[in-house]
């Protein structure tokens, strides 16, 4: 189950200001990050990570042999949703919660780091409305969140013991709290979740997920100047400081969908990286790291290629080509050195393009990668 995302709607869903505390604590993060040597590492590596910068793709169930007949991935990832009362949320989809347990154990029997993209907060019942508005309600609703947490406990004791296992915790979620200065509610969410998690299943790794539009800026739309970026990253990192929970790693998506399904399917031209854009993520990216002492993976990285016709699940983008591309090896090795820690590659809604309509240039990709030998993590 694929979520819907844009990223103006986002930008602009709620408009209250942060609270000058965490404009204070932005202010001075900003300018740590200017004092600091630009090679200095944000963090150590999370627990049980590769050593070396791994890829990974939106993976089914039963599909894990055939995703290492194509390359040696390091990660796989499914999404886990369908909301925590709704009758058909992913605790349904196998007796007894059992299809997280499986996903685990088939993607360890291939030697594949299974990652869990647990989104399930928006789809529970009452559904419709505002997406912000909608997961703000639901978090305040306590019976809502007895059944969340209960759904929460049924995961970790599925996937406990299995070896690691990466569950990243409700993608975009964080940012609707940062944009509406929930600072409470976003404290009490991060340690339950990290409570949980250290009683349940100490042997999961826990991803916090970064929106950079959380800061209601959209840096890829406004083209900010360097110094604005660093600013944006640094209230991102002061609200993740607000959380006083630390997670093992964060995950951070560019865009969710290709470039040309943005464009023709939703009207929007405005979301197509050239290398400046590139550039400003980076730039934001490794800010973060440095000022929260987390490391970032990129995540849901659309599969799209300039070789396609533009139709329906063959739409164009050129991020596969930046990073895996002829002349992509010094890309990789700039995030690397910024802190990155794994690339994440899939599309965010149907009809966009997957591994299997690009064509076949994913997965050569991937494979010429890992043959010229992967990228050491310091």
């Amino acid at each position: 189950m694929w979520k819907s995302r844009d990223t103006s709607r986002r930008v602009s869903a709620v408009r209250t200001s942060l609270p000058s505390i965490l404009l204070v604590a932005a202010s001075l993060l900003a300018s740590l990050a200017l004092a600091a040597p630009a090679t200095a590492l944000p963090a150590p590596l999370p627990r049980a990570w590769p050593h070396a910068l791994q890829l990974g793709l939106a993976d089914t169930p039963g599909d894990a042999a055939h995703l290492r007949t194509e390359a040696p991935f390091g990660f796989r990832y499914q999404y886990l949703s369908g909301g925590v009362n709704t009758g058909h949320g992913w605790a349904t989809w196998a007796p007894d919660g059992s299809f997280a347990r499986a996903y685990v154990r088939e993607s360890k029997a291939h030697g594949v780091l299974p990652v869990f993209s647990y989104y399930m907060l928006l789809q529970s019942s009452p559904s419709g409305g505002n997406e912000a508005q909608t997961v703000l309600a639901h978090l305040r609703n306590t019976q809502l969140m007895d059944a969340y947490w209960q759904d929460v406990r049924l995961l970790f004791q599925r996937v406990r013991g299995d070896g690691p296992v990466i569950v990243h915790v409700e993608p975009d979620l964080w940012g609707y709290l940062e944009q509406a200065d929930q600072l409470t509610l976003a404290r009490s969410f991060a340690r339950q979740w990290r409570r949980l998690r250290n009683e349940l299943a100490p042997n999961v790794v826990l991803a916090y997920h970064l929106s950079t539009w959380g800061t209601k800026h959209d840096i890829v739309g406004e083209k900010p100047s360097d110094a604005a970026v660093r600013a944006y990253a640094a209230r991102a990192a002061a609200f993740y400081h607000s959380l006083d929970t630390h997670f093992d790693v964060a995950f951070e998506d560019f865009s969710d969908r290709d470039a040309d399904f943005y464009k023709i399917v939703d009207g929007n031209p405005n979301t197509w990286f050239t290398p400046a854009d590139f550039r400003r993520e980076l730039v934001f990216g490794s800010t973060f790291m440095k000022l929260a002492g987390v490391r970032l993976a990129v995540w849901q990285i659309p599969l799209g290629n300039t070789h396609l016709d533009d139709t329906w699940g063959h739409f164009r983008d050129n991020r596969v080509q930046w990073f895996l591309g002829p002349g992509g090896r010094p890309h990789l090795q700039a995030y690397v050195d910024a802190g990155y820690v794994g690339l994440l590659f899939g599309g965010g809604a149907d009809g966009t393009t997957s591994a299997q309509t690009d064509g076949g240039y994913f997965f050569a990709r991937a494979f010429n990668y890992y043959s010229q030998g992967l990228i050491p993590l310091p």
